[in-house]
């Protein structure tokens, strides 16, 4: 089984979200029987080493009927980390309502026509695998439920734009109220546990650690 993390957030390591990210692996592990597949993950850390910016160039070769190929060799290689993976964790905060810059960035590559999606007239239609996936996000302050003071664009963009390339099995696990204290941290942790462990999105990664489903094949990933 291989796992594609990505990570945008720039606290890295040290953010609530890439903690969590790392404690639902452990979670596959246990999971995961002696016949089973090891786990192994790729990491992309979007935020401690961010993308270059969409160029004329890029983008000129993106409407061509004639590319020049050599412009997208970015696009291709972050597109054949999804390709060669099982399952997609993202771990991202919301800024300013939304998904950051970095995050963005890694959207604008792989969202692209006739090689991960094709333009229909009903709309984009997704060209690549399902899989399962789970989107952390964390914010300092509340954006769902009850308490909610402030909209919410990231969770309907990104569902909508992983969808576009035809990833549909998303689960989405808010971490909300990070700077509230230390108090409102572990409540916002345990309530994404529970979230987590009692969807089908997270039972479908816990069938695949345990072997029982074919995992993608592809080049040596790092162990995690």
């Amino acid at each position: 089984m291989r796992i594609l993390l990505l990570n945008a957030s720039p606290h890295g390591e040290a953010s609530h979200g890439y903690r969590f990210a790392d404690e639902i692996v452990g979670m596959l592990r246990r999971h995961a029987t002696p016949a089973a597949l090891a786990i192994q993950v790729i990491e992309r850390d979007l935020a401690a080493a961010p993308l270059p910016p969409v160029a004329r160039d890029y983008a000129r070769a993106v409407t061509s009927r004639t590319p020049d190929n050599a412009q997208f060799d970015v696009s291709e290689q972050l597109i054949g980390e999804i390709e060669t993976t099982d399952a997609l964790i993202i771990n991202t905060p919301m800024h300013n309502f939304t998904v950051p810059a970095a995050l963005k960035l890694w959207i604008d590559y792989t969202l692209r026509i006739h090689r991960t999606f094709a333009s229909t007239p009903e709309g984009k239609v997704g060209l690549m695998r399902d899989r399962p996936s789970i989107v952390i996000v964390g914010s300092g302050g509340v954006h769902s439920g009850e308490r909610a003071r402030q909209p919410d664009f990231l969770t309907p963009y990104l569902r909508y734009a992983l969808g576009s390339i035809g990833i549909q099995s998303v689960q989405f696990l808010l971490l909300q109220g990070l700077v509230m204290g230390e108090a409102t941290v572990a409540e916002a942790l345990d309530a994404a546990r529970a979230q987590l462990t009692g969807d089908a999105v997270f039972a479908s990664l816990a069938a695949l650690a345990a072997g029982e489903a074919t995992a993608t094949a592809g080049p040596a990933a790092r162990s995690a």
